[in-house]
């Protein structure tokens, strides 16, 4: 069989079924056959059009996880038979960003699943520095590595230590890997969401408590919580505009806010409030191999698992006949993996 099933956004709010040639590999490329796809929410913005620098027809997908079925030339550490996830972000590894290990904000960037067409297939060839092994890692968790990785470069960026009290504002995946990476780390972690349900998962898959930010004592509460005083770091997954303006409020004075989720507008906030503080505010972008690599350690050691963001598995095959109902219009989704 020389052809593969594929679906593909073709245009806003229509996903169609075509069958492709199944890649060659070229040079220092792997082509791999993939087990398992995490549904981001990218691809949901993707399939309703909201999606800023995409380009029609796509195939969607860069949380994967696959098997290396093939070898291009010169190709010196990957072996056929070996569990891989893709790093998806292909950087130029010429620019300044890149000259600076800093290829997670390249400026030349292209994002499988993205800017080229991604995971939403039975095979993709990749090239070899960006497949990473994961043997031994549940197909389930290995794809969830992708999310995991922005979540844990989000923390390394705020330089969470032991001890530190940290806030956690938005229990979206990338908000949950952050409250976990940061657990990981030793530091006293409490997650903030408007959602009920998404603050007992909270409690029941990461162990963590957590505040609603709607409430009208959101700041006193913190302060019970931090023995008096607020927290420390804030990372802000939210991509809500009035949640990010807010998290000036929510640090203690000295402290950090990381910016992991965005959105299309303007930042406001109290300059006097900002300086008072001597607020260090940053925002955060993809993730780097370092950030895949910490991950894939911790999820080995048993601290983190696919059960803190996973809530929905959907089958390869008829997946466009359900997505608009059991994945756009599901709002039990937190994440949802699609099992080939």
């Amino acid at each position: 069989m020389n052809t593969m099933q594929t679906l593909i956004c073709d245009e806003p709010k229509k996903l169609v079924w075509k069958q492709r040639p199944i890649p060659k590999p070229g040079n220092r490329e792997a082509l791999i056959k993939i087990k398992t796809v995490g549904i981001c929410g990218t691809d949901i913005h993707a399939w309703r059009g909201h999606q800023p620098f995409f380009s029609y027809p796509r195939v969607l997908g860069h949380e994967i996880c696959g098997e290396v079925v093939r070898l291009g030339k010169n190709i010196d550490r990957l072996k056929v038979g070996q569990q891989v996830t893709v790093i998806p972000y292909i950087a130029c590894h010429q620019c300044p960003a890149c000259l600076s290990d800093r290829t997670n904000c390249c400026e030349n960037i292209s994002v499988i699943g993205v800017h080229q067409d991604g995971g939403f297939s039975e095979y993709l060839a990749v090239p070899e520095r960006n497949l990473l092994t994961v043997e031994g890692i549940d197909p389930e968790a290995a794809a969830l590595i992708e999310p995991f990785a922005i979540s844990a470069h989000a923390i390394r960026r705020a330089a969470i230590r032991p001890n530190e009290h940290v806030l956690v504002v938005g229990a979206g995946p990338i908000g949950l890997g952050a409250a976990a990476i940061a657990k990981a780390d030793g530091a006293h972690v409490i997650v903030a969401d408007t959602s009920e349900a998404r603050r007992m998962h909270v409690a029941k898959n990461l162990g963590l408590e957590t505040l609603d930010p709607s409430h009208a004592d959101f700041e006193r509460q913190i302060r019970a919580a931090f023995s008096g005083s607020l927290a420390q770091k804030v990372i802000d997954a939210t991509g809500n505009q009035n949640a990010m303006n807010n998290t000036i409020n929510l640090i203690r004075h000295g402290g950090s806010i990381v910016f992991v989720g965005l959105f299309k507008g303007d930042l406001q906030f109290s300059d006097p409030e900002f300086h008072k503080k001597e607020t260090t505010m940053m925002g955060s972008r993809n993730a780097t191999e370092e950030d895949f690599a910490k991950v894939g350690r911790l999820m080995a050691q048993g601290a983190l698992n696919a059960q803190m963001m996973l809530t929905h598995r959907y089958p390869f095959p008829g997946l466009a006949e359900i997505y608009e109902q059991d994945v756009i219009n599901n709002p039990q989704l937190i994440k949802g993996i699609i099992k080939f």
